[in-house]
């Protein structure tokens, strides 16, 4: 790409560094092109793109047949290097635009002096202060918040791993322009170095030659706590705390483990039966060496710097008696052992060393010559803590001691919890062997909801075993078992902690949770002791996806509240029951405004139904990257919740191409992570104070239901009951060739199937993201906003008024904002053309055309805005600075989808054709900035 590459007339001044960087990438990513594929190979890139380019500043019919006539002439070797072209630039723009995130936050804070940035921490904990918030109602705040992360490996990062080194190393490389101290030779070397990366790049395959493995999806998972969250996390806790020291100082704060990181890798086996119970062990040892050897370096680089000697200062008794300890049960090896006996800490972190190495060695088990739990390490770490500020080493404690002790709190042996989640159908199927080989009941699966109910109930009251060893059962049922076993064995090996959570999937009555309650009873994870004393250490957490779903959730939650042995498991679990929440297959289901509106229902009842049986509540929000599937940075979808529904804590997904935007780089994940944080501080105050009248709310509330109403049925009209949808669907999308992408372990289908109830939700969204309408995200809100002016003279002044007070109604019109923005109706008129049914083709286009119209219409005068994301400035630029490089990558799409589908019609393949679609799939996907 050559120097013009990036030139834009709306590019903001603030902006004129990124310029700059986007501009120095693209121009080494032209003497790349010119190098790999000679002046020709740049000149057509650069002519595609000028075309494209006027094409988006004023449309020309002439110009735009001269347009697509080009890219179609293209012979396929050249076709095939320009779609690399495009789709390299969008990785290095991408690039750019973190490391700018990165800037800007740097800038403020450097030009800001004394004054605090908005969504920092400090900036909540400034206002508590400045509200005048009592030292006893903050401690309230600071204790009752809770936010659990969890990765998920959910197929929607279409970026390799060794792609991802290399954007790390050019993303550290563009940073280190900005530093001043460079001579002009240092200069030329850091551009010869990038020059370096970007050919490697260039002659990296960008495509998986398989699907990835589990255990692959495991190791990416781990790679994020690897290079940022093991040291990013404290660092957010510190700024806490030293933030509530500095406004709330006559108390002495230890701020509690608020913010964790979980993981559904290797435990979730909805729908991917490569999840066995021997995977999910072998992940949870992964999780323990990782854990294990971050604490080894960390006490290394502690070795190298705590050189105290008793010659000079006088060092604990404690920490002395500690050593002789070791030194009876710890024999090291000779060149291990620290020689320097003037030197006591050097001598403790090597037994320390040695004891963290035989951790994972069983038969030391129980003996002091390992760490048997996690609060033995912390021990020792206190016993160098407290004996450092014996002899006034306060600031060695604080600056480097304190750090690794909360490392220890958060990460333990087990470094995240990992969740398990399994379909309800599969344990439905395995109760009703069991209960039938046990002579019990015939056909389990037969009964009714109240049947199986009580005959459940009965069950976990009795203490007698349901299964037994000298039984066959079938494949399905023995590995069912077998993950309650490994959950057992986990919990006896790595603490309890490593797994509290049994997810289920499609919920759909009380009896899918007592199942699961019955499978723990079998192997001693839930159990009733004679006295009638309840444990239990694995909850049943429902899972409730659909419309429907969550419009019976609260009647499902009541009925289990009201049985004595679940209320029993509920407060041996603290009174705490986790629920999740489904945000990808209510969008699928109901389309954007129902889903949101409905799920904030469900927040509301299921929150009152629990307060009547005195059990809080923990939602966990199953929200995916994209918008179609509830995306949202991360502070806004802890705002976008009503206050009252996060005193249990929150838990939220984080997937795919969100890990990798998000906490790749150390100072983008840190910012992100301080930003929730300002957001659960916020929310936190916000149900403690409320603002708003509860009755204004109300009124608010009321119009947004009938607004939903009627989008509801105007999306369903279309998806569900327009007979020739699924064509319309299937022919103007690359859905079946997006199941190509070698992205995930897991099948795009939960059934072979091509039903649309059968779709995963993922392939759903991502197809319609390549194809440019991104109907999941918008459609049917113009509709039913219309429908509500209709019926009120007044209704333009109360959804104004709403924008402006109502959290929940501004985020949804800022997300269809968003939405509206990213879509491009002239570009999706292009996948409509592979439809074979002209007839079926304009009429589904014309309905979706007229939506986006009136949609984009009527959230301008709400939000009194001349253009879409007049709003947010910097997230228009990027998108129209986009927009001319992923048209071409669209228009390529289409014309190879042609070709590759009118080959398929006659039984015949070309797996370059299809190499190349994947190709403009993996480009649209960067450019876009979203999958699924």
């Amino acid at each position: 790409m050559s120097e013009q590459a990036t030139a834009s007339t709306t590019i903001r001044p603030q902006t004129s560094l990124l310029r700059r960087d986007v501009r120095f990438l693209g121009n080494i990513l032209g003497e790349v092109l010119v190098h790999q594929g000679g002046r020709e190979l740049l000149d057509i890139v650069e002519k595609i793109r000028e075309m494209s380019k006027a094409l988006r500043a004023e449309f020309v019919p002439e110009l735009y047949e001269e347009f697509k006539s080009t890219i179609s002439r293209l012979s396929p070797e050249v076709r095939h290097q320009v779609i690399r072209a495009f789709a390299i630039y969008f990785q290095l723009v991408n690039i750019a635009e973190q490391n700018h995130r990165i800037r800007r936050k740097r800038d403020y804070e450097r030009s800001a002096g004394e004054s605090v940035q908005p969504g920092s921490i400090e900036d909540a904990v400034q206002t508590l202060k400045h509200k005048n918030i009592s030292i006893d109602d903050v401690k309230s705040i600071i204790n009752s918040i809770s936010l659990e992360l969890v990765m998920t490996a959910h197929p929607t990062e279409a970026t390799r791993r060794a792609v991802l080194d290399i954007h790390k190393r050019i993303a550290e490389g563009v940073m280190e322009l900005d530093n001043p101290t460079l001579t002009y030779r240092e200069r030329e070397k850091l551009r010869e170095k990038l020059l370096n990366e970007v050919l490697i790049l260039w002659q990296t395959d960008e495509l998986r030659d398989r699907k990835p493995t589990v255990i692959d999806e495991v190791r990416n998972g781990l790679y994020y706590f690897d290079q940022t969250l093991f040291d990013v996390l404290p660092n957010v806790y510190e700024e806490l705390e030293r933030c509530l020291n500095k406004y709330y100082p006559d108390e002495k704060w230890h701020v509690p483990d608020y913010l964790r990181f979980g993981s559904w890798i290797g435990g979730d086996r909805d729908g991917n039966p490569s999840v066995t119970a021997d995977i999910t062990w072998e992940t949870l040892n992964m999780h323990r060496q990782l854990a294990i050897h971050k604490y080894r370096q960390r006490l290394k680089e502690l070795m190298g710097l705590l050189s105290f000697s008793t010659n000079i200062v006088e060092v604990s008794n404690e920490l002395i008696q500690s050593i002789r300890r070791d030194r009876e049960h710890i024999e090291i090896k000779g060149a291990d052992i620290w020689r320097n006996a003037t030197e006591p800490y050097r001598i403790k972190i090597c037994f320390m060393l040695e004891k963290l190495a035989n951790t994972r060695n069983d038969a030391l088990k129980g003996t002091p010559m390992r760490y048997n739990s996690a609060e033995e390490l912390k021990e020792d770490l206190l016993i160098i803590d407290r004996s450092l500020r014996h002899h006034f080493a306060d600031y060695v404690a604080d600056t480097h001691l304190r750090k690794l002790i909360r490392q220890v709190e958060l990460f333990g042996f087990h470094l995240l919890t990992l969740d398990i989640r399994q379909h309800s159908k599969e344990h439905e199927n395995a109760m009703t062997e069991i209960l039938a080989k046990m002579h019990i009941v015939d056909d389990y699966s037969a009964l009714s909801e109240d049947e199986k109910i009580e005959l459940l109930h009965k069950l976990l009251n009795d203490p007698r075993p349901l299964t037994s060893s000298y039984l066959d059962y079938s494949e399905a049922t023995r590995e069912c078992l077998d993950v309650y076993q490994t959950v057992y064995r986990a919990q006896q090996e790595f603490g309890t902690e490593c797994i509290t959570s049994y997810l289920i999937s499609m919920t759909q009555g009380a009896s899918d949770l007592l199942e699961v309650m019955v499978f723990a009873k079998e192997v001693g994870l839930f159990r009733k002791e004679k006295d009638g004393t309840v444990r239990c250490t694995l909850q049943a957490v429902p899972l409730f996806e659909t419309i429907d779903d969550l419009h019976a959730a609260p009647g499902i939650m009541t009925r289990l509240f009201e049985l004595p042995i679940y209320r029993q498991a509920v407060a041996a679990r603290g009174d705490l029951q986790e629920i999740m929440l489904g945000y990808s297959d209510s969008n699928k289901d109901g389309g954007v405004v129902t889903a949101n509106w409905e799920l904030r229902v469900a927040l509301n009842e299921i929150t009152n139904a629990a307060k009547q049986y005195d059990v809080k509540l923990k939602f966990f929000h199953g929200r995916g990257g994209a918008l179609g599937r509830g995306g949202m940075p991360l502070n806004r979808s802890i705002l976008a919740q009503p206050p009252h529904t996060i005193g249990g804590g929150i838990k939220i997904t984080e997937q795919g191409e969100v890990l990798s935007s998000r906490y790749s780089m150390q100072d983008i994940a840190y910012r992100s992570l301080e930003q929730a944080t300002w957001a659960l501080i916020t929310a936190a105050r916000l149900a403690k104070f409320p603002l708003r009248r509860p009755e204004e709310e109300a009124g608010w509330e009321t119009i947004t239901k009938r607004i939903s109403d009627t989008a509801l049925e105007k999306y369903q009209d279309l998806i569900f009951r327009d007979p020739d949808f699924m064509t319309f669907f299937k022919e103007s999308t690359p859905l079946s060739e997006v199941g190509e992408l070698n992205i995930g372990s897991r099948p795009s289908k939960r059934k072979n199937s091509d039903r649309f109830e059968d779709l995963r939700a993922i392939p759903w969204v991502f197809a319609w993201t390549q194809s440019r309408y991104l109907l999941p995200a918008w459609y049917a809100a113009g509709t039913g906003i219309r429908a509500y002016l209709d019926e009120d003279p007044e209704g333009m002044e109360k959804l104004r008024t709403m924008y402006a007070k109502f959290p929940f109604f501004r985020s949804l019109i800022d997300n269809l904002q968003m939405a509206l923005a990213k879509a491009d109706l002239l570009i999706a008129r292009e996948y409509a053309s592979m439809i074979k049914d002209s007839a079926i083709r304009d009429r589904i286009f014309g309905q979706i055309e007229a939506e986006y119209k009136l949609t984009s219409d009527l959230i301008l005068q709400i939000t009194g805005q001349d253009n879409i994301l007049d709003n947010v400035p910097v997230i228009k630029d990027s998108i129209q600075l986009r927009n001319p490089y992923v048209d071409p990558l669209s228009y390529l799409q289409v014309r190879l989808l042609s070709e590759l589908r009118e080959l398929r019609m006659k039984d015949e393949d070309d797996p370059e054709l299809l190499r190349e679609v994947l190709l403009t799939i993996n480009g649209i996907a960067a450019g876009m900035r979203n999958t699924g």
